[in-house]
């Protein structure tokens, strides 16, 4: 029998993953100043993505718009679909700082989220106590903020986070207040969290490493004002990751070389408009 006969006439294909963030031709402004002009930007459910630029370019605003805390000057912002238009139920932010009610215990704090959406407090509770032990907190439940460590309250945010079991999960540089190496276990195990339940993800940092070592694509602005999309770089890594080991890769270092050359440019035009 010929070879060519045992192949099959069609290759399976798998179906691409949906849109889950969608930005079309926004422009973000305020007053006259434009911050960003004419980005578009697709998020596929489940993807990680990371977005990099030079300081003042406009990642914190593109990250409020795809929340509804700002409303774009011009363009459209989409989740799974359906425009967005105010802040929705369907987001989970982990700020760069605490943003815990110092006032509330660990278990009270992650418990905020289903009580707005009407969880019934027996049942919120329960959800509660199973997140603070998903992420290494059982016995804390009832320690307020400041009696933890910085790492311990990433911890509860991060529980604060995905409880509520959001379609986008937005990450405002959430490690960058941490020392270096409990940087690296915050962010394994928001990759171990990840990986059970992918969630669309898009993450604001300054840090290269970083966006390389947790995400599916890194995108390079431009810096600003009037700033935009001008790279996209898919991350050919296996998964699982460990952050730290990662970094030692080979094609880690030829990724980190490639996506430094388009956005050194950047960062060089940011500084000379501040000098």
């Amino acid at each position: 029998m010929a070879l060519a006969a045992l192949k099959p006439l069609h290759q399976p294909q798998l179906a691409p993953a949906r849109p889950m963030v969608e930005l079309r031709g926004v422009r973000m402004a305020f007053g006259e100043f434009v911050a960003v002009d004419d980005v578009n930007l697709t998020v596929a459910d489940g993807e990680f993505l990371a977005i990099v630029g030079p300081t003042g370019c406009g990642k914190s605003t593109i990250l409020n718009a795809i929340a509804g805390l700002l409303k774009p000057a011009m363009g459209t912002v989409s989740i799974d679909g359906a425009p967005v238009s105010g802040v929705g139920g369907d987001i989970g932010y982990l700020f760069q700082q605490d943003a815990l009610l110092p006032w509330k215990t660990a278990i009270e704090n992650v418990e905020l989220g289903p009580m707005f959406k009407g969880v019934g407090r027996t049942e919120r509770r329960a959800d509660a106590m199973a997140w603070l032990a998903k992420v290494g907190l059982k016995g804390f439940e009832d320690r307020f903020p400041h009696q933890l460590s910085g790492g311990q309250r990433k911890r509860v945010q991060m529980a604060q986070a995905l409880i509520t079991g959001p379609k986008v999960i937005l990450m405002d540089e959430p490690f960058s207040a941490l020392d270096i190496h409990t940087r690296h276990l915050m962010q394994n195990e928001l990759l171990r969290l990840w990986q059970e339940d992918r969630r669309a993800v898009v993450m604001i940092t300054h840090d290269l490493e970083e966006a390389i070592a947790l995400g599916d694509r890194v995108v390079v602005l431009a810096s600003g004002p009037r700033s935009r999309v001008i790279d996209s770089f898919p991350v050919d890594l296996e998964r699982p990751r460990d952050v730290a080991e990662i970094k030692l890769d080979a094609r880690f270092l030829e990724l980190y070389r490639n996506i430094w050359a388009s956005l050194r440019g950047e960062v060089e035009k940011s500084y000379e408009r501040r000098a």
